[in-house]
């Protein structure tokens, strides 16, 4: 896997500054997501570029298109059982099916009828959806929210070993990131952009905020 990286700084000048959007590196086909695991897994991933072994597929699997996010959750590859963070190049058009088919963890009245509704649909989706605070890279609380899809069921199998197309272990790089942070140097991490959701009614029910689209000349 290539991972492209840019200047944090470069990068927060052009992201949104408040509202929910999913930051993410991507190219025509593919997509990047994070994930971290303890090194038996995440040995096991990287070799066999897909999820086995010591991976459970009886439990729900949070995938975080979102870099800066990543390092929040894991402390920069620093918390116990996540001191490997796997960066993961996946099919497109899978990643937008996980899209349609995510439920909001928790009861939102804007979009769903009534918490029956809710629950019922919760029951039948493989997927979860979750907006939490964006952090910087010193973990401070952004504006912004930042996705998180956790995946079970038939949908996770699919993810496991169907839909990903590469699998690169990134702990140290995220370890030399992380004392590059700490010693006020310039912060190369990887290039993101916001992902365009074409389709509107998946649109409205994640509740995107608007954002302009980037059109060729």
């Amino acid at each position: 896997m290539v991972l492209v990286f840019e200047d944090y700084k470069i990068q927060n000048q052009r992201w949104p500054i408040e509202g929910r959007h999913i930051l993410a590196q991507f190219d025509e086909d593919t997509i990047v997501v994070y994930q971290a695991y303890n090194s038996a897994i995440a040995n096991f991933a990287s070799r066999a570029n897909c999820f086995g072994g010591p991976f459970k597929m009886t439990r729900m699997s949070w995938i975080k298109p979102n870099f800066l996010w990543m390092m929040f959750r894991c402390g920069w590859a620093s918390k116990p059982n996540q001191e490997c963070v796997l960066a993961i190049r996946m099919k497109r058009t899978p990643f937008d099916f996980i899209l349609s088919e995510a439920i909001h963890s928790s009861f939102i009245s804007e979009v769903y009828k009534d918490r029956e509704a809710w629950k019922q649909r919760l029951s039948d989706s493989d997927v979860r959806l979750q907006w939490d605070p964006d952090h910087d890279p010193s973990g401070e609380k952004q504006t912004r929210r930042a996705i998180q899809l956790g995946l079970r069921g038939k949908t996770l199998e699919s993810y496991a070993k169907d839909w990903i197309v590469d699998i690169e272990d990134v702990s140290e790089q995220v370890r030399d990131l992380a004392r590059a942070k700490s010693a006020a140097e310039p912060l190369l991490i990887p290039k993101e952009d916001v992902y365009p959701v074409l389709n509107d009614e998946v649109v409205r029910h994640l509740g995107l905020s608007p954002w302009p689209m980037k059109t060729e000349n």
